[in-house]
């Protein structure tokens, strides 16, 4: 099956309706997705996104296809923003559209956890008292990545 994908990285917001709708144009039976939004909290004023743009979307786009090559899919959709956001924002799609639900929520979760840990992001927290930092991997985003190393479709 040949599925339809589309990478974006990108500074600007983007619609998650219009982008389900595009997936559901493809003409499957399920469409599942996750969408991400920057927390708030402790202070947290807003993340800021770095990326090297060639390499990121080279490897969102190798993720897009390993998902396809995965799973029986139609189409695929992952959107990453940059730049500064504040808490509440939009910050990451991730998308699939399959003939059958098991297909298409088990490549969103494949999809989510390898943007975590693959896509080249640095994320930078800024607080309101003035402090930064930047964020460091989590082993508990590495574990959920790595489940899908032994598991093939």
């Amino acid at each position: 099956m040949n599925a339809t994908i589309l990478v974006r990285v990108q500074t600007a917001d983007f619609d998650v309706g219009a982008e389900l709708e595009r997936l559901e144009a493809l003409g499957g039976g399920a469409v599942a997705s996750f969408t991400g939004v920057v927390r708030g909290g402790d202070g947290l004023e807003a993340l800021e996104l770095e990326h090297h743009p060639a390499l990121t979307e080279a490897m969102m786009t190798r993720i897009a296809q390993e998902a396809a090559a995965r799973w029986p899919l139609l189409g695929v959709t992952a959107i990453h923003r940059h730049g500064r956001l504040v808490p509440g924002q939009r910050i990451v799609l991730a998308a699939a559209a399959a003939p059958h639900r098991a297909a298409a929520l088990e490549a969103t979760s494949f999809l989510i956890d390898w943007l975590k840990t693959r896509a080249p992001f640095w994320k930078k927290e800024h607080f309101a008292d003035g402090a930064s930092r930047w964020v460091e991997a989590r082993a508990e985003d590495d574990a959920a990545a790595a489940r899908w190393d032994a598991k093939r479709t």
